[in-house]
C-alpha cells in the first residue's frame, strides 16, 4: 500500500466520525504503531482542523523509562504537538500483574484527559491476539467482540482506533517508507507474557497453514460484536419493565429462561458500572437470588461487589466493608463531604423555606454520626414521636445500609437522618434559610468502569427537607 493510499484509506475512515476542530489526544508509547499514528494525524489535522496534543504515560517499570519518555518529547517537538508525561505509580495494583495494573494505569490517565477523542494505535493483527486471548480466558461472546474504531463515552473523551482496520505489515511498511524513527520495547521480545506468546509463536504457527488467520480472526470479533450488541437490544426489552432506581425485579429473573435471565442480570450489573462476575459466579448469584426462600437475606460477594435481595428486587453495590462505629464528622458550613461508611457523598444544598432550618441547626455544633441504637424522631409537627428503628422499616431502607446511614445532630439532639426524615423541630418555616440534605453514589465505581471501558484488550419527600431518597446507595 502507498503511504498515500494509506493515508486517504485512514481520512476516509475518520472523517465522518470525527468532527472539525475536534481537540484530538494521541497515546503515544514511542513505539512503532503509535509514532505511525502522530505522523498521519499530523498530517491530517490541517485538512479537518483537528486539534492534537499527545499523553506518554510514564510507568517506571523499564530502566529505558526516561529515555522513553524523552524519545516521545523530541518526536513531538519536531511535529510541534504538545505532549504531557504522566508519571504512575504500579505499585499498589502489582497485585494484578504487571501488564494489567499498568494498562489499568494507562488507560485511567487517558480517561481524565480534557479533549473530545482519545486516539490509539490498535490494528488489526491486536483484534485478533485480543480475540484469542479472550477465547483462551473462556469469555463469552461480549468479552470477545471487537474492538470498535470509536467508542463513544459520556463523562469522558470517546475513544478513537484510527489503525483498526490496517495491518501491522502495513503500518511497518508505512513507517519504512516516511523514515520514521520509533523505540523498542524490551517486554515485547519477553513471550512469557500471554500476548507476546501469540504474537510471536502461535500466530506465525497458525499463519503457515491458514495465512490470512489475523484477518479472519479480526472478521470473527465483529461477528461478536454483533450478537453481543442484539444480546443487549434483547436484555434492554427485558430490562424495560424490570429495573427501577437501578434495581432488578426477581420476578423479572424467575420469568426467563436461564441463559435469558443470565443475559439480564449481566445487562444490569454492567449497566452500574460493577464488573462482569465469572460464569460460575453469575450461575451461583442468579441460583440465589432466584431460588432462596423468600425471607433470605441473599448476599453474594464477588470482585470488591456485594449483590443483595431485598423485598423482591436484586440491588448492587460497592462493598462497604468494616466502619468505625464511633465515627463522628463535623459539618462547617461544607457543600459536600464523604461519607466512608456507605461509600457515599452528602450533598447539602442550601434553599429557602423547605430543609433544615440553619438558624437552629447553628444553635450547637453540627456532627454526622452512625446510629447507637434506641435513636428516635418526629417527622411532622403534628406527629408522634418515633423510633429511627420503625421509620427505616416503613421506608424500605435495606437492611446492610440502616446502621450506616449518616444521622445530623445539633449538639446531642437529632436533626436529620439523610435520605429518610428531618425532625419536626428544625423544619425551616416559610421562607427562612435552609439546607436539604441528600445522598449521591461516589464516582469511583464509574471512574473504574470508565477505565476498564478503554481497556481494549483484554426522595419521594415523607417529610420536608429531607432530599431524594435513595432507593439503595452503592
Amino acid at each position: 500500500m502507498t503511504g498515500n493510499h494509506f493515508t486517504e484509506r485512514v481520512a476516509a475512515q475518520c472523517a465522518p466520525l470525527v468532527p472539525a476542530r475536534s481537540t484530538i489526544l494521541i497515546g503515544l508509547s514511542g513505539g512503532v504503531d503509535s509514532a505511525v499514528l502522530l505522523h498521519l494525524l499530523q498530517q491530517l489535522a490541517p485538512r479537518f482542523s483537528w486539534r492534537l496534543s499527545a499523553l506518554h504515560v510514564h510507568h517506571g517499570i523499564s530502566p529505558n523509562a526516561d529515555a522513553w519518555a524523552n524519545f516521545c518529547a523530541g518526536l513531538c517537538a519536531g511535529y510541534a504537538i504538545p505532549l504531557h508525561v504522566e508519571h504512575v505509580d504500579i505499585a499498589p495494583l502489582r497485585q494484578h500483574g504487571i501488564e494489567a495494573a499498568a494498562r489499568k494505569l494507562r488507560h485511567a490517565a487517558f480517561a481524565k484527559q480534557p479533549c473530545d477523542f482519545v486516539a490509539l494505535a490498535h490494528h488489526t493483527d491486536d483484534q485478533a491476539e485480543t480475540l484469542l486471548l479472550q477465547l483462551l480466558r473462556g469469555a463469552g461472546v461480549k468479552g470477545a467482540s471487537a474492538m470498535p474504531m470509536l467508542a463513544r463515552r459520556e463523562d469522558s473523551p470517546n475513544l478513537l482506533r484510527p489503525l483498526l482496520h490496517i495491518s501491522r505489515r502495513e503500518i511497518l511498511d508505512y513507517a519504512a517508507a516516511h523514515g520514521l524513527r520509533w523505540i523498542e520495547d524490551e517486554s515485547n521480545a519477553d513471550d512469557g507474557y500471554p500476548r507476546n506468546f501469540l504474537r510471536h509463536r502461535a500466530l506465525p504457527l497458525l499463519e503457515r497453514k491458514f495465512p490470512a488467520c489475523r484477518t479472519t480472526l479480526a472478521r470473527s470479533a465483529q461477528h461478536f460484536a454483533e450478537a453481543s450488541e442484539l444480546l443487549d437490544d434483547l436484555a434492554r426489552l427485558d430490562a424495560a419493565p424490570a429495573i427501577c432506581d437501578d434495581t432488578l425485579a426477581v420476578v423479572a429473573l424467575q420469568a426467563l429462561t436461564r441463559p435469558r435471565a443470565r443475559n439480564l442480570l449481566r445487562y444490569f450489573l454492567h449497566s452500574i458500572g460493577a464488573p462482569m462476575p465469572q460464569a460460575v459466579q453469575l450461575d451461583d448469584m442468579l441460583c440465589q437470588l432466584c431460588g432462596a426462600r423468600q425471607d433470605a437475606a441473599v448476599c453474594v460477594e464477588y470482585g470488591g461487589w456485594e449483590v443483595h435481595r431485598y423485598q423482591g428486587r436484586v440491588y448492587a453495590l460497592l462493598a462497604t466493608g468494616g466502619f468505625d462505629r464511633g465515627l463522628v464528622m463535623p459539618w462547617q458550613g461544607e457543600a459536600e463531604l464523604d461519607w466512608p461508611a456507605l461509600n457515599v457523598r452528602l450533598i447539602f444544598e442550601p434553599m429557602r423555606g423547605r430543609g433544615i432550618s440553619l438558624e437552629k441547626l447553628q444553635r450547637a455544633p453540627a456532627t454526622l454520626r452512625l446510629r447507637q441504637g434506641g435513636e428516635t424522631l418526629r417527622p411532622h409537627p403534628n406527629a408522634a414521636t418515633r423510633t429511627l428503628k420503625n421509620m427505616l422499616q416503613e421506608h424500605h431502607i435495606p437492611p446492610w445500609q440502616r446502621d450506616r446511614l449518616p444521622l445530623l445532630y445539633c449538639g446531642d439532639e437529632l436533626a436529620c437522618v439523610a435520605g429518610v426524615a428531618v425532625a419536626a423541630e428544625y423544619q425551616a418555616n416559610m421562607g427562612e434559610m435552609a439546607i436539604q440534605v441528600s445522598l449521591t453514589y461516589r464516582a469511583r465505581c464509574f471512574q473504574a468502569a470508565a477505565a476498564e471501558a478503554f481497556d481494549g484488550f483484554e426522595v419521594g419527600r415523607d417529610s420536608p427537607g429531607i432530599g431524594r431518597r435513595l432507593p439503595y446507595v452503592r
